[in-house]
């Protein structure tokens, strides 16, 4: 080849190796340029917040004439079922409960919450009473934003708020999962009563995953105690919580009366002596499930519209294609269980703890399309998919209009944003470019263990037998010890007389002679199977404690942190 020759082909090769950068570049500043167009006009651009869903699905229930008269308890069969396949993080729902407050319906227009109270001073449109928020019973079944150890299923956990939302109380040494911190000394409420089930901190989880069994529970009034004209005053009423499963049934824990009476002396407040959930009947209503914190997806697509989606919820659908959520809403008289349990505890005959029919008021139940927003907006469509319905006078659930036939029926996930509302939308109408289609929710982590002090009430008496540890379904290790009834933490705050505090532990080892796991409390559901608690959580007394001692968690913790 001459030397001519090769220049010229070597031109021509730079000529074509300059063509091809040329080209790259300008495909690169193409794809730069539609990048900032999506970047700038939002398309594809996925953002995240936790006001995905909000809304009650609920129902109301027709209460006697004479409706005092039944106010000395409420208890009704709940549904469980995994809501989600898979334990998001940031995800709160409860699953169908109820709300008990005392009744102060004689008050017209005096506040009952104390001024320095979080209801009195931050929510001024529950004045002037502040009777709905005074306060309340509740908990029961659910997913909570807080929960630290999610593994798929719902738990239940007891849980009141007894001073105005200052507060809450959900097992025997924890709040309502606010804090990982035991709650301080002068806050604990709950008194373990139960020796033989386990009340962890980060409430009671089930045996397997299951899908409509029923749980039974029932919030129940005894008297314990005598009622006191000290200071302060304060009934007699301890609210217990009976459960109805396949492998526990009767009394877990109560609320200790001074729970209720005690903030009318704290706040130098008089006016609201007598008025807790201590003296009051129980105001009882219907019930619902609280949908409250659930994390949402939003996007828009090339015209600029903005879809959302958020995660998928699952209901579950027997062959009759329906959802039953609640059957069975009791509301009892003192002539159920309260009188009978009285005259016991004074010396009369044994109580066995069988809730007699004769105080018992089975109630009928209404309900209405329920309403959904999402972060403040309403949605619609979803009366399309699925309502409410009462199946017979005391079955209440769910009815599928988008004719479901499989074991779930499931909630509408993605939504898209009209001027002042959003619609419900299927998958199939989700355009691709806003990415929401292939986009994951996060998955929750285990949490900060469940701590308590070595101290104060929790070693003055302090326990008498452990520590003793079982690992629960949840993946988290119960720490737990042995504790005199009286001696427990909760009681360390009173200054009970001495023979107060030996009556009622010699009635509490009555109780646990007399009341076996395996009884009757409540009635059976009227339809359905039972659901099992995680064995784990049920123990035995060390020997020669078989009555009379309680065990009490201390501890709950990540079982990988072992």
């Amino acid at each position: 080849m001459n030397y001519k020759s090769f220049n010229v082909k070597c031109q021509m090769k730079n000529l074509l190796v300059l063509t091809v950068v040329l080209f790259i570049i300008l495909i690169s500043n193409s794809c730069k340029a539609q990048d900032d167009v999506a970047v700038e006009t939002g398309i594809g651009l996925v953002k995240e917040h936790y006001r995905g869903l909000h809304g009650y699905i609920g129902y109301s229930a027709e209460r006697p004439a004479e409706q005092l008269d039944y106010s000395a308890g409420m208890g009704f069969y709940s549904a469980v079922w995994p809501l989600i396949d898979k334990p998001f993080a940031h995800f709160q729902i409860g699953l169908a409960g109820a709300w008990v407050t005392p009744n102060n319906s004689d008050n017209k227009d005096k506040p009952l919450a104390p001024v320095g109270t979080y209801a009195r001073d931050n929510w001024p449109e529950r004045g002037p009473t502040y009777e709905s928020v005074f306060q309340t019973l509740e908990g029961g079944l659910g997913y909570w934003a807080r929960n630290r150890f999610r593994y798929g299923p719902p738990k239940f956990s007891m849980n009141a708020t007894p001073q105005c939302y200052d507060y809450e109380i959900g097992s025997p040494g924890w709040s309502f999962f606010y804090s990982s911190e035991a709650l301080p000394d002068d806050r604990l409420g709950i008194a373990q009563l139960s020796n033989r089930l386990l009340i962890p901190p980060d409430a009671l989880p089930f045996e397997g995953n299951p899908n409509g069994k029923f749980m039974g529970y029932t919030y129940m009034a005894l008297p314990f105690t005598e009622p006191t004209t000290g200071d302060p005053p304060t009934g007699d009423q301890s609210w217990t919580c009976f459960l109805s499963t396949a492998n526990f049934k009767g009394p877990m824990a109560y609320y200790i009366p001074e729970t209720w009476s005690k903030i009318g002396k704290l706040f130098n407040y008089p006016f609201i002596y007598g008025r807790g959930l201590d003296a009051r009947p129980g105001n009882m209503g219907g019930g619902a499930m609280e949908i409250n914190t659930v994390p949402c997806f939003e996007s828009q697509d090339e015209n600029g519209v903005t879809y959302s989606k958020i995660p998928q919820l699952q209901f579950p659908v027997d062959k009759q294609g329906r959802t039953l959520l609640v059957q069975d809403v009791i509301y009892y008289s003192k002539a159920a269980l309260y009188d009978s349990f009285k005259a016991w505890r004074d010396g009369g005959p044994v109580c066995l703890g069988k809730f007699d029919e004769k105080g018992a008021w089975k109630s009928k139940l209404a309900t209405r399309t329920p309403g959904f927003n999402q972060a403040g907006k309403k949605i619609t469509g979803v009366e399309k998919v699925v309502d409410t319905k009462v199946f017979s006078d005391n079955v209440w659930g769910l009815e599928w209009l988008d004719g479901t036939s499989s074991k779930f029926g499931h909630f509408p996930v993605y939504f898209r944003h009209e001027k002042d509302y959003l619609v419900a939308i299927p998958e199939s109408e989700v355009p691709k470019s806003t990415n929401l289609l292939e986009k994951e929710f996060k998955l929750a982590g285990p949490g900060d263990p469940f701590t308590s002090p070595d101290k104060g009430a929790w070693a003055n008496p302090g326990p008498v037998a452990g520590p003793y540890k079982v690992k629960l379904t949840d993946g988290s290790i119960v720490t737990y010890y042995w504790y005199r009834f009286v001696d427990q933490p909760s009681f360390q705050q009173y200054n009970f007389p001495k023979a107060k505090k030996e009556k009622l532990q010699a009635f509490v080892e009555k109780i646990h002679s007399e009341w076996p796991i395996d009884r009757d409390y409540m009635a059976p559901p009227s339809m359905g199977e039972l659901v099992t608690l995680d064995p784990a959580l049920l123990v035995n007394p060390p020997k020669g404690m078989e009555v009379g001692y309680v065990p009490i968690v201390t501890h709950q913790q990540a079982a990988l942190e072992y």
